[in-house]
């Protein structure tokens, strides 16, 4: 796995990514020197975002973790393939990634809270089913579709607040 960081105004980032950087891992981004516990954010996959800067849901993401009092976030996919768009991530041949599932559990063992977010296109392969049932445990929610995905972050009020996922009530 290549990892690059990048500090910048207090800010510390770091990504991770395959030899062949076709799969984005994980996403770090840390404000403050002593974080404590980090938000996690399991949404459906990589666009634009990197090391350096933020991409529209990256940085949404992170206005809502620091008004939640976090002092970190990291960002993991249920696929890992960078593609701008669902249309394009539908066409890829293998959209999850080999190591994505190692560094979902482990990001999410150490979370002080994990936020699903991959939205109806993680129907995609039974995908988002398949990683609510890896995670186990408390997972949390910004609401759900109306076919019981989590919503995605970019499309939901920073008034919002998160909830437990009863997982009786959706994918």
């Amino acid at each position: 796995m290549i990892e690059r960081r990048h500090a910048q105004d207090g800010m510390r980032s770091r990504a991770l990514y395959s030899p062949c950087e076709t799969y984005r891992y994980g996403l770090e981004r840390v404000w403050k020197d002593v974080p404590g516990p980090l938000l996690l954010w399991v949404m459906l996959n990589p666009a634009r975002a990197d090391e350096r800067r933020n991409d529209p849901t990256i940085e949404r993401c992170q206005r809502r973790a620091q008004a939640m009092g976090f002092g970190g976030m990291r960002i993991a996919n249920i696929f890992a393939y960078r593609a701008p768009t669902p249309v394009e991530l539908r066409r890829a041949e293998a959209p999850v990634g080999p190591e994505n599932d190692a560094l979902l559990l482990r990001w999410h063992a150490g979370a002080g809270m994990t936020l699903a977010g991959w939205g109806v296109h993680g129907a995609h392969l039974g995908r988002g089913a398949e990683i609510a049932a890896l995670l186990g445990g408390e997972l949390h929610v910004l609401g759900l579709t109306k076919a019981g995905h989590p919503r995605h972050p970019l499309y939901v009020a920073y008034s919002q607040q998160p909830q437990v996922w009863d997982r009786g009530s959706g994918p």
